[in-house]
């Protein structure tokens, strides 16, 4: 056996530079070999970056406790989390940016402010002592509520409450407004903006659309030409209430929070001349606004890059 495997070895290392000549790839695709794990959360690719991590996106729902490296600093920790400096300064009851090795902080999953529910208040009490919008709070996907209809809260229950400013800071915090300005000229990729009115959401993680309040019974119009796919009159709708819903191709508009339809199904239509319905308050919502998304294949995408 022993003279066997000796033989066996001894051709191995005669033909192996032949091996290697006649298939030269094979150590280039040792170097590129991917090694993940189905349980974790990253890969690691090994090829000529070695050890470069790939972290994979995962929508925080909590508050998450962070303890300072070395070389840290409130912006890179801000930027690190993808937060205000403010928020993380808010969190941790911090009047100056001192920080040090092994402090740990509070880390909210997005900019704004942890709010503890307190006896009478309601998400409209919240956005005004807070500077913010009550929208937000409701649609903040991990914030619950009583009733999901209606937002009722329980006291002493804790509360995201995106964009929030500290009540002290909010006489010299000064918030952007942002005016749609629609429907005006179409857009390079088609688009016009459906109605003029404040921007009061923009496109995040957990909100991919574009909120824009304005009067009650505003005219909405079309902001792509197509035709009309879908019509859903009041319905809940998971939480769209009454909507329409506009195909051209691989992409779809949807105008949510209606408070009626002007169009039917299979009807063409015209981007910023036909009006698709008029702005209500029909759905999971806290005003008269319109929920504007748009939908690129089976994907929502950011909708202001499509208006501009």
């Amino acid at each position: 056996m022993h003279i066997a495997a000796m033989g066996v070895l001894g051709i191995g290392v005669i033909v192996s530079p032949f091996l290697a000549d006649t298939y030269p790839l094979f150590e280039e695709q040792q170097n590129n070999l991917q090694i993940s794990s189905p349980n974790s959360k990253e890969s690691i690719v090994v090829s000529s970056d070695v050890f470069q991590t790939i972290k994979s996106v995962k929508p925080r729902d909590k508050i998450l406790d962070y303890t300072v490296e070395r070389g840290d600093t409130l912006s890179t920790i801000a930027e690190k989390f993808d937060i205000s400096i403010e928020t993380i300064r808010w969190a941790n009851n911090l009047f100056n940016d001192n920080i040090a090795v092994g402090d740990s902080l509070k880390i909210l999953p997005v900019t704004g402010i942890s709010y503890k529910v307190a006896k009478g208040d309601s998400v409209y009490s919240i956005a005004k002592k807070l500077d913010t919008e009550a929208q937000k709070i409701v649609d903040f996907p991990f914030n619950d509520f009583a009733n999901p209809e209606t937002f009722s809260l329980v006291e002493g229950q804790m509360l995201i409450v995106p964009d929030g400013v500290k009540p002290a800071e909010q006489p010299t915090f000064r918030r952007q407004t942002y005016i749609a300005q629609g429907p005006v000229a179409i857009s390079g990729m088609g688009f016009t903006w459906p109605i003029r009115g404040i921007i009061t959401q923009f496109s995040s993680w957990y909100h991919t659309a574009l909120d824009i309040a304005t009067s009650y019974g505003t005219p909405v119009v079309s902001a792509q030409n197509g035709a009309v796919e879908s019509v859903s009159v009041g319905t809940w709708d998971g939480g769209y209430g009454t909507n329409v819903r506009v195909r051209n191709g691989d992409v779809e508009t949807l105008y949510s929070h209606l408070s009626g339809i002007n169009v039917s199904v299979g009807q063409q239509v015209n981007a910023g001349s036909t009006v698709l319905g008029w702005i209500g308050m029909t759905g999971r919502t806290t005003g008269p606004h319109l929920h504007f998304e748009v939908r690129k294949g089976s994907s929502l995408v950011n909708p202001l890059p499509y208006l501009q």
